[in-house]
């Protein structure tokens, strides 16, 4: 059974999430403050931590920075009342593994938390998603072609780490929207594609195939 740490100030939030994810078959502990998170958090035991950005004493972004500068790799779902992509991206860049923003739905970060704990299982035994000669550090955030590494935004990054955990299967434009925005833009969009092309700009155009008609592979 998982145990995930509750970092969130706002006790009707906390009380909600912690309510839900029991139900969910998870263990909880709650915390309200930056300070006795990043403690916690720091001792292990947890299998995830869900943090709020705005904690008294110490905010989230602090707490985020000092667990992966010390190493602790647990995954982190950032909570935040913070639309703005400057936040979003400082959470991503700074070690988050995907965000939320208030107010949100349970069943979404429910099916984030899940996710992300796959995720983590999957990756255990090694820190790195590779494909030939390109790989991707998930705990250094930099990606390697060949003998150079390269600078990828955190959405290209999250792209990327995307096409990576699934090889050689086809996904859709809608399966690429939920797992790298979150259902945050219209299908119709054609955000996607700016970014696989901005991808392929940096990584090598022949290493994501367009299948036309259904969506992208990595290969």
């Amino acid at each position: 059974m998982s145990r995930i740490l509750i970092a969130e100030d706002d006790i009707h939030i906390a009380s909600f999430v912690g309510k839900g994810l029991r139900a969910a078959g998870y263990t909880t502990e709650h915390v309200a403050d930056g300070e006795t998170a990043l403690m916690m958090a720091r001792g292990g035991g947890f299998d995830m931590v869900v943090l709020d950005i705005g904690l008294p004493a110490m905010d989230g972004f602090t707490v985020l920075r000092q667990l992966r500068g010390e190493g602790v790799s647990t995954p982190v779902v950032v909570l935040t009342a913070r639309d703005s992509v400057r936040d979003t991206v400082a959470g991503l860049e700074g070690g988050a593994n995907d965000y939320m923003t208030k107010p949100f739905q349970f069943a979404e970060l429910l099916a984030r938390v899940r996710l992300r704990l796959q995720d983590d299982i999957a990756g255990s035994a090694d820190n790195s998603l590779t494909s030939g000669d390109l790989r991707l550090d998930l705990r250094s955030r930099r990606v390697h072609v060949g003998e150079s590494v390269v600078d990828l935004t955190a959405r290209e990054f999250a792209l990327l780490e995307t096409f990576l955990r699934h090889p050689d299967q086809v996904l859709s434009r809608e399966q690429i929207l939920g797992q790298v925005w979150g259902y945050d833009f219209d299908p119709a969009s054609n955000v996607v594609d700016v970014y696989v092309r901005a991808l392929r700009a940096k990584i090598g155009a022949e290493r994501v195939e367009t299948v036309r008609g259904m969506g992208y592979r990595v290969r």
